[in-house]
């Protein structure tokens, strides 16, 4: 925008337009040497680096002259005069007051120690089944605090930052926190594996998982750095125990481009972001649902084989997972897949990644084609020709042995 200042001519008196007579008093001064004239490019250049010094002068004045309206645009001029953000109110701010009116009391954040008062606050007001329904957003989730080893507080880390990262990238840290407290609610929630990667990369054997990223190829793409470290601060706040509160307890998100069918038949809690976040209405979706211990045991932090066979407690529709949970047939059917001998060796365990046994049987003989075993299966690989043995060639029946003794 071109600076406009408009002035009025000041006229000065007649005396003041005489020339004053200057006296200056006689000092003997040292004969200077003498200098010959600069060639004309060189005072050309001079002029110009002294003209260029003036224009910043006398735009730096006439910003002063402008006011503080042009230094903060939007800023009432009193206001600008009092020292006062677009933010703070006249008479009610004091010098750093700014800070409080930035604070992250307005994040929807709470700290892991208010966040857990808070949960133990309201399981206190609930008795059962037959409690009032919850309306609204409903209660904050309650904070999952990382337990287990080194290695897996870093498998949790790394899922949890690939979930925040894919899903919510280029989003606000609202939209960020609120993915990532989904993920926690799940942990928290039987329904779910009990751990972050388990929950993460649940279904990413086939084609509708979980979360879509898993398994439509999106973690092909190399991550850019800049976004990958701002969701890896956010999956750290979140592990820490903080609380993002204004997504309650959700388990289920899509994005606001799309409707999937079961989305009427959830709770709405609002949007954040680029997402629309539901919870369960039912039994499923009260605070004393979500019971679920944290206690370590991280899977690999990556998508699972195509190879695998999915869990039969692994329901993907959110309608008929609340249904199977409502009747306790999700932990029938996890009770059953741990039995000893249940689960194959190529077999996802409710989430978690099957590590491979090396005390498994195995089996007596292999399997082979049909043409094969027609041929003699298994006794036409068979090491039948060694020494000792009723057809080892007689000038190789000494093979092995010492043809005279050392030091004989």
């Amino acid at each position: 925008m071109p600076l406009i200042i408009d002035y009025r001519p000041v006229k000065l008196p007649p005396e003041a337009l005489a020339p004053r007579r200057v006296v200056v008093p006689a000092v003997k001064v040292a004969a200077a040497p003498v200098v010959p004239d600069m060639p004309s490019p060189t005072r050309e250049r001079l002029f110009k680096r002294w003209g260029g010094i003036l224009g910043v002068a006398v735009m730096g004045f006439a910003l002063w002259l402008a006011g503080p309206g042009w230094i903060a645009p939007g800023v009432p001029s009193a206001q600008a005069r009092d020292g006062l953000q677009p933010f703070e109110r006249p008479g009610d701010s004091f010098p750093g007051s700014a800070f409080y009116y930035l604070a992250s009391d307005d994040t929807g954040m709470l700290a892991p120690d208010a966040a857990k008062s808070a949960w133990d606050a309201q399981l206190t007001q609930i008795h059962g089944d037959d409690a009032a329904p919850i309306t609204g957003v409903g209660p904050a989730a309650r904070p999952i605090a990382m337990r287990g080893t080194s290695l897996d507080q870093s498998r949790a880390l790394q899922c949890l930052t690939a979930a925040i990262y894919y899903e919510a990238a280029s989003e606000p840290d609202a939209g960020q926190r609120a993915v990532a407290q989904v993920v926690l609610n799940r942990v928290a929630h039987p329904a779910w594996p009990k751990t972050v990667c388990g929950v993460v990369y649940q279904g990413s054997e086939r084609a509708g998982c979980q979360f879509s990223f898993a398994c439509d190829g999106s973690m092909a793409r190399r991550p850019v750095a800049a976004f990958w470290d701002r969701a890896r601060r956010v999956a750290a706040d979140a592990l820490a125990g903080s609380v993002y509160a204004p997504v309650g307890l959700a388990t289920h998100y899509h994005t606001s481009a799309v409707h999937p069918y079961w989305a009427d038949s959830l709770t709405f809690i609002g949007t954040i972001g680029a997402h629309r976040f539901y919870r369960w209405s039912g039994a499923a979706g009260r605070p004393i649902a979500f019971n679920a211990v944290y206690s370590g045991g991280e899977p690999v932090a990556a998508p699972h084989p195509r190879t695998w066979t999915p869990a039969a407690a692994d329901v993907a529709d959110p309608i008929q997972l609340e249904k199977a949970f409502e009747a306790g047939r999700i932990e029938a059917l996890k009770s059953a897949q741990a039995a000893p001998g249940a689960a194959g060796r190529n077999a996802a365990s409710f989430g978690q990644a099957p590590l491979p046994s090396y005390g498994e049987p195995r089996a007596a003989t292999p399997q082979f084609a049909p043409a094969v075993e027609a041929r003699g299966g298994d006794a036409l690989y068979r090491a039948g020709q060694l020494p000792g043995g009723a057809t080892v060639n007689p000038a190789y029946e000494n093979a092995g042995k010492w043809i005279a003794q050392p030091g004989g």
